[in-house]
C-alpha cells in the first residue's frame, strides 16, 4: 500500500456512521482519486497564474 493522502480510521469512521463499512482497496482507490483531483486543481491553478490551489479549482 502505497502512502494514503486520507486518513482510514476517519473514512472508515464515516462509513460507519452510514452503517457501512470500507475495504482496504476502497481507501486506497479513495486516495488515488484524492490525489488526482489535486493534480488537476494544480494545473488549473498554474494556468491562472497562481502557485496556490484555491476552492475554485477544485
Amino acid at each position: 500500500m502505497a502512502d494514503l493522502l486520507v486518513v482510514q480510521s476517519k473514512v472508515r469512521e464515516l462509513a460507519k456512521k452510514g452503517k457501512l463499512r470500507m475495504s482496504g482497496d476502497a481507501v486506497e482507490q479513495l486516495s488515488k482519486t484524492v490525489e488526482g483531483l489535486l493534480k488537476a486543481a494544480g494545473e488549473r491553478a498554474k494556468a491562472n497564474g497562481r502557485l496556490t490551489i484555491k476552492k475554485s479549482d477544485i
